[in-house]
């Protein structure tokens, strides 16, 4: 059994992804002794989703993607993929945004949410485009792979979003996150929202913090009360459902690409018995 892996390709740094998939897929095979064959293909409408066991949601701009997969007739689809069927899907920055429940800093109606993760984001959380930036990540979830988990990951974080709030998974967190102003939030639907939601009962675990300014400003010398500082968070997990603030997809390092694809192994592999 081929296990299909798709990246969503309406906009943004698809192409990258699927290239570090490939050097992953080959190193779980080599190094690793996986057997499943790996297919990756570009997403661009429905029957393609109905194709992939899992999926990728880039970094690009949100906003667009959002309105492109309207335009496409693939919102209603992504949201039965991640929210109903469970799928497994990494959302990188704008994949992030999108995969969250509730974002902020943006107007209402600008922006359409597939949702999945059971938090608010907050979009452009560091600032524009030339406030991008890079910081060596410590991510304790790579330390069980292979002989250079240990080294920092390369984050590059571009116009990137933070995890603001980890939401309660309950009914009705929608309509309350819609009371924050700038906030808007992914739909809630009667029975297949409770279907969703049923679906989604397992905890939000956070996967990686950014050290807070605070931190920073100790590690240099300044006198500063940091104990209170626990960082901005960059990476979380709720079941099948994974999303980073930053891009993994513009670095030549495939750590959290095998892990992905371990995860995804886990999910769909281990069912059939091709692993």
């Amino acid at each position: 059994m081929t296990i299909t892996a798709g990246v969503l390709a309406l906009q943004g740094a698809f192409l990258e992804h699927l290239v570090l998939l490939k050097r992953a897929a080959n190193y779980l095979q080599q190094h690793e002794g996986v057997k499943a064959p790996f297919e990756f293909i570009e997403v661009r409408n429905a029957e393609q989703l109905a194709r992939s066991d899992a999926l990728i949601i880039p970094g690009g701009e949100s906003t667009t993607i959002s309105f492109v997969a309207a335009q496409s007739g693939l919102l209603e689809p992504l949201r039965e993929f991640v929210k109903v069927s469970r799928k497994p899907t990494w959302g990188t920055c704008a994949g992030l945004i999108l995969l969250a429940e509730a974002a902020n800093a943006t107007k209402k109606g600008g922006q359409e949410l597939i949702g999945g993760l059971d938090v608010r984001v907050h979009r452009n959380y560091f600032g524009r485009q030339i406030e991008s930036f890079h910081a060596d990540l410590d991510l304790p979830f790579l330390k069980a792979g292979d002989s250079t988990s240990g080294a920092p990951f390369p984050g590059i974080f571009i116009r990137a979003p933070v995890v603001e709030k980890i939401l309660p998974s309950v009914d009705g967190i929608q309509k309350a996150e819609e009371q924050t102003a700038g906030t808007v939030v992914a739909p809630s639907k009667t029975a297949k929202d409770e279907q969703a939601r049923s679906a989604m009962s397992s905890r939000v675990e956070i996967m990686g913090k950014l050290p807070g300014r605070l931190n920073k400003a100790a590690a240099v010398g300044a006198e500063v009360d940091a104990g209170d500082d626990v960082g901005d968070i960059i990476a979380v997990k709720q079941g099948n459902v994974f999303g980073t603030s930053f891009h993994p997809e513009l670095t030549s390092d495939i750590r959290i690409h095998v892990w992905w694809l371990r995860q995804v192994l886990d999910s769909v592999g281990d069912r059939d018995g091709v692993r």
